[in-house]
Formats: C-alpha cells, structure tokens, sequence
C-alpha cells in the first residue's frame, strides 16, 4: 500500500510536548576527573514547564583525600566534607528525586559517567535515562557568531542567567536550568515541540528528515517488509519509479520511523532518506514471512542502498571431476549427478577446504587429463609423498578410487575422519611451540566443520517434499508450509483454529518443483533463515511429507573439536 506524500505529522507522531517533560538539570562536584575519581557535591534542579518543582544539594565525603588544586577550584575542602553523608547514601537519595525524569546536564557524558559508575559500585540499576546535554543543543541551536564557545559561564551571560555558576554543584545546576530554558526558546522557534523533536534536533537530524517521520503513519503495527522508493522524472520527463532500499521488521511502523530519528546513525540511509519520496509496506502473516519476503525481494530488485543479500546465488562448491583419475574443482553451480560439498561464500574459502581434503587424502593437484591406460611422468607433489600419483598407473591407482569414495563419504555424512587426519601434524606443531601454524591448520578444520553442519542442514530441508510446522506467538501460532526448502505458505491463527489453518495453508500454498542437484528450491540464505526457525525451541511439527534428517556425524557436539583435532592423549612438549 503506498504511502501519501504529505509530510504533516499527525497528532500521534508529534512526542511528549516540552511543556509536560519533567527535567532533573544536575551537576557535580569531582576530586577529578578520572574514572576512579569521587564526587564531592551534587545539586540538582527538578523543572517542568518552566517551573521549578524542587532541588536536591549535599556534600558527599569522598574515600580520599582532595587534591589541593580541586579545592582551590571548587571551594570544597576536606573539612567540609568530613561529616557529609557517603556516596552510598547520597546517590539512592538523588535516585528517588530523579526517578522517571529526563536528565539534563552541562557536558553530560562527565555527570552521568560519574553518576553510572557510581550506581553500579553500589549495585543500583542504571535506568539509562534520556539525557539532553546543553553543551550539544546549543552548538546545534546558536551560531558561531553569538557566543564565542559553549561553557557554562558564557552561556550563563548570553542568556542572562539569574546564577551565577562558581564552580558549586547547586549553583551551576540552577544556571543550567536558565540556559536550558533558553535553548528551548530557542530550539522552539526552529519547530521543535517535544522531547522526541530535542533530541533528534541535538542530534543533528534535519528538520526535513524530521517531517518525513509522518510516513510511518501510514504502516501497520505488525511483522512485514518496507521498501524506500523514489520517484522522479527521467530524461525523457517520464516518472520513474525505483526502489531504494529493502527492511523488514516485527513492527513495521515503530521501525520505519527510526529511519527518522537520532537512533538511525548510518551515513548512507541518511542519504537514502533524503533522496525517498516516499515508503511503502508489504503485511505478513509471521516474522519467518517478512524476512522470507525481504530477502526475495533484495535479489529481485537489487536496490542500490541494501549491501546485503544482493548476490545470494554468488556461491563457490567443491565437486569432484568425472574423469578416470577423479581431482576437486571449485564451480560456481552444481548440476544433477555431480559429487559436491558446500557451498563457500567466497572462492578462497572453498580453495581453503581443497587444502584441507588435500592434506587428508593425498588426492592429485594436477589439472592435466590422465589416461587409465596410459601412464605419464609424476610431478614434485608426488615425490614429496603429497600425493600418491595415479598418473603413474601403479600402487597410486589402484588405491585412488578408495581415496576418491573416502572424499564422497566424508561429504556425505561423517566429518571425522577429515578432522582426524591433522592429528599428527597438530601435535607435531603444538609440541615445536609453532602456534600460529597450528591455529592457521586448526581455523582452516573449524571453517570445513562449520561448512559441513551447513551443507547438511540445507540438504535435509532440500530433500523434505514438505514439512507443515507451527510455533506458538501472540497470536496463537504461527503455522509455516516448507517444501523442499522454500517457504511455501505463511499464517497465523488462534490456537482453537490452528489445525485447520494449517490445512487449509498446505491446501492453498506455493507449488513447489523438486530441486536439481540436492540444492533447496530457493536461495541458499533462504534454506538457512527457515531451518533457523525450524530450529527454534517451541517449534512443533503438524506434517511431514519425506525425511527432515541429517546423517551421524555430520557435526561434531560443542567443545568437541579440538579433541577430534589433537586426539584424547594429553600433549607431551619436546625436550632440549
């Protein structure tokens, strides 16, 4: 449903009006200004709407000493706090008076890390309070030419402050409050209306990019897919529609309108909201179909601000070659019948596994075509024992095709023996104190594992004419139809219904081809985004239509690997 383009917020999207904000200006007093530091003082003013609804001031009696220059600075010296109340009196005291309040400092980042510290050594939750520093909002609010900097004291006189800052916590949280006051007069005049408005404008959000924050008024709140688009005339003068960019959320009205505020910090969304003329929304039924619908349609479109998921079919496999002396090969596709493993998101990756089945089973390197009856000159690799060279027709052939069916098995289901066959060398490394050999050999097994878990992952799900599954959520359950990979149908119902809507969705959804070559019938990203949610606690199957299985061994439990990788004896160092 496309969006209308007016950019007038409605009433809903306008935020907590200034007026009924509830401020706590704070300040405070240091022994310095290191972590480990302690406060001295804090003053605190609680205001709303121009008025002051309270103060909170004390000394707090540090663990240390103050240093001499502190004291001279802020006039606090070490008999004055000597019968104050301790940090752990004092901060659940300005806690209470803070409580629910939106914090407001000058150079806030100092205050409230003092006040974060100070809550967690004493075990007290931070409440991650929103915080408005006036240091930032009149950088944003005051030219260059009005004030020559942004401290305190000047500030202070530019807006005609009735206190005087000196350094004491009281008396600089009540010229905060005055020079707050005058920001915000300020800040008004530029439109900004409310809370949500200040620190968007703080932030450094445009006033134009503020006001398209009304086009999320237009998307539901549920699961589902947005897309950015742009429409302007071409050369021609013919309007043209393109699609910019491509998200998906749970919600998709409070997520959309984060593109409009402070929280959106990516450089080039801001460019892609700037350039939009408009958003508009696809509704799902279940947050598997929004992310199912996102990624199909990234592909399709290819919008120029989505980097992700552009190039899903970009992927590398191992195959063996069909040939009388078989050897691995890295393809970018797989046809009906081939022996493959995979698949690598880069071509170095998949290169990086050939080592690996190299070092296990010695196959040949070579790209020459052999002949099985006619022998030919062996090469370096053979005399140095890393390969058993077929090409000589003798021993090494007749033992080539075990190692060739070893390669397919290990494929096929149990990883072990390729993680086993580094053994000796990793032990050999390890007892040298060669470790950064060592961790080269034992990232290179852990990325083959990792690959093996993931082929057979996907494998199963290709395989499986249809599985019908369900979790429960909000709704009830959200019920998915799954045919050889590919999200084929997706609802949700209230629990009293959910069988027959799972009927009633495997009646109605997608029709599905078998796969070629054991691939999923979708993108590869695809396959895994559903097996994720396939693999969810809670998830309940209702049918299945084939085996959803993955062979023993395939995988390895967690904290196996390096067991598999140096074996159950324990390492013996060399000796000088």
């Amino acid at each position: 449903m496309p969006n209308k383009t007016a950019v007038q917020p409605s009433f809903d999207e306008l935020g907590v009006p200034l007026a009924d904000v509830t401020f706590v200006v704070v300040d405070l007093e240091t022994t310095g200004g290191a972590a480990d530091s302690e406060i001295t003082e804090v003053g605190a003013v609680k205001v709303r709407g121009g008025q002051v609804l309270g103060e909170f001031q004390t000394l707090v009696r540090p663990s240390a000493q103050i240093p001499p220059m502190i004291q001279v600075l802020t006039g606090i010296t070490n008999q004055m706090v000597a019968d104050a109340p301790p940090v752990s009196v004092v901060l659940p005291a300005f806690a209470e008076f803070a409580a629910d309040a939106v914090i407001v400092a000058h150079n806030a980042r100092f205050d409230t890390g003092f006040l974060r510290r100070g809550y967690e050594r004493l075990g007290l939750t931070w409440p991650r309070p929103t915080v408005v520093d006036t240091v930032a909002l009149a950088r944003c609010a005051l030219l260059r030419d009005e004030v020559p900097n942004c401290k305190l004291s000047t500030l202070a006189r530019h807006f005609r402050a009735g206190t005087e800052p000196n350094h004491r916590a009281l008396s600089d949280a009540r010229a905060t409050v005055d020079v707050l006051h005058g920001l915000l007069e300020r800040v008004g005049n530029l439109g900004v209306g409310s809370l949500e408005d200040l620190i968007e404008f703080t932030a450094q959000v445009s006033p134009d990019r503020r006001a398209k924050r009304a086009w999320a008024s237009e998307a539901p709140e549920c699961a589902g897919v947005y897309y950015f688009v742009s429409d302007a005339p071409d050369a021609a003068g013919t309007l043209r529609r393109e699609v910019l960019y491509v998200g998906k959320s749970t919600n998709l009205r409070r997520r959309v309108r984060s593109y409009f505020s402070a929280a959106e910090k990516r450089g080039r969304i801001h460019e892609m909201v700037r350039v939009a003329t408009g958003v508009e929304f696809v509704p799902c039924a279940t947050g598997l179909e929004a992310e199912v619908r996102e990624l199909r349609m990234i592909e399709s479109l290819s919008p120029r601000y989505n980097r992700r998921s552009k190039q899903q079919r970009k992927l590398w496999w191992l195959k063996l070659t069909d040939e009388a002396f078989p050897r691995l090969s890295v393809v970018a596709r797989v046809r009906e019948g081939d022996r493959h493993f995979g698949p690598f998101r880069t071509r170095d990756a998949a290169n990086e596994a050939a080592l690996t089945l190299y070092d296990a089973f010695k196959l040949r390197r070579c790209t020459t075509r052999l002949s099985a009856r006619r022998p030919s000159p062996s090469c370096a690799l053979a005399e140095m024992g890393r390969c058993v060279a077929p090409c000589e027709l003798g021993d090494g052939a007749a033992d080539y095709p075990g190692m060739v069916e070893g390669v397919a098995a290990s494929w096929r289901g149990d990883v072990r023996p390729v993680l086993r066959s580094v053994r000796g060398r990793m032990r050999k490394l390890i007892a040298q104190e060669r470790y950064e050999e060592a961790g080269e050999v034992s990232d290179r097994l852990a990325a083959y594992h990792r690959t093996s878990v993931r082929y057979h992952r996907i494998s199963s799900l290709a395989a499986c004419r249809e599985l019908v599954a369900a979790i429960p959520s909000e709704r009830g359950w959200d019920i998915h139809v799954i045919r050889h990979g590919r999200l084929a149908a997706a609802t949700s119902a209230p629990s009293h219904r959910a069988r027959a809507a799972a009927e009633e969705a495997a009646a109605s959804a997608e029709t599905v081809l078998a796969p070629v070559g054991g691939l999923p019938a979708c993108s590869i990203e695809e396959a895994e985004r559903v097996a994720a949610w396939l693999e969810l606690p809670g998830v309940r199957l209702i049918d299945t239509d084939g085996d959803w299985a993955w062979p023993l061994n395939v995988g390895l439990p967690e904290g196996a690997l390096p067991v598999e990788l140096l074996g159950p004896e324990p390492l013996v160092p060399l000796t000088g």
